[in-house]
């Protein structure tokens, strides 16, 4: 099953990339698009990681410039608050991340599915990245991929690793792999990593180290894009 998962990922994001540079040119010129997890066929089915304590983070390792945009103490959307949370529970409160929010929510299940996950590490593409992509590709191509689960999902799915990794051990690891298959680049230091897609975009960190009760979750300047 997990296989069959992966296998129809790999094909859908192939069509994504065909759809974005049909429609609206280079997709890998400019970042954006959208977030994190498994294909929208079988959400239910998407590989459940064993618990690990590698890569789990607390509040005082996060770093990034616009961490100061998160509610304060224990408000919605706040550390405190995500902290118990899981990944798409907690997303759902972050004010970085509610065009990201939209974007899980048009793949049936995929909310569940990330819920589900253990051990996982999601890049979450803030709001500006979304936007900066449907400035690239059109409204038209924009509305489009929104509108296809399929392509939509494996998208997301680029976005989430199935290893919990901190900035450090992101640094250290150099490459990972995704849910879906494709690989990202880690780059720069434990201080200011990078992550470079399959196009050879790369995104900074705006907020990284955010710790859920299953992902560490490093909120990103651009929607990473798959290699064509």
């Amino acid at each position: 099953m997990h296989n069959s998962i992966r296998y129809l990922a790999v094909g859908a994001m192939a069509a994504l990339t065909v759809t974005l540079t049909a429609c609206g040119g280079s997709s890998g010129a400019t970042a954006g698009s959208a977030p994190t997890a498994a294909p929208s066929s079988a959400p239910a089915a998407a590989p459940t990681m064993a618990p690990t304590s590698a890569g789990v983070t607390t509040n005082a390792d996060v770093f990034g410039p616009a961490c100061n945009q998160l509610p304060q103490g224990d408000a919605p959307g706040g550390l405190n608050a995500m902290g118990p949370m899981p990944v798409a529970s907690a997303a759902a409160t972050n004010p970085l991340l509610t065009t990201l929010v939209t974007a899980v929510g048009k793949v049936d299940g995929l909310a569940d599915t990330l819920n589900q996950q253990k051990g996982i590490t999601v890049f979450a593409p803030y709001n500006g990245a979304f936007e900066q992509v449907k400035t690239s590709v059109g409204d038209k191509a924009f509305n489009a991929l929104l509108a296809d689960q399929k392509q939509l999902g494996a998208l997301l799915s680029y976005h989430v690793v199935p290893q919990r990794y901190d900035a450090k051990s992101l640094v250290a690891a150099g490459r990972t792999t995704e849910l879906a298959g494709g690989q990202l680049t880690i780059g720069g230091t434990a201080d200011a990593p990078t992550v470079t897609d399959g196009k050879g975009n790369t995104a900074k960190i705006l907020c990284g180290n955010i710790p859920t009760s299953n992902a560490t979750v490093f909120v990103i300047d651009k929607v990473l894009m798959p290699k064509g």
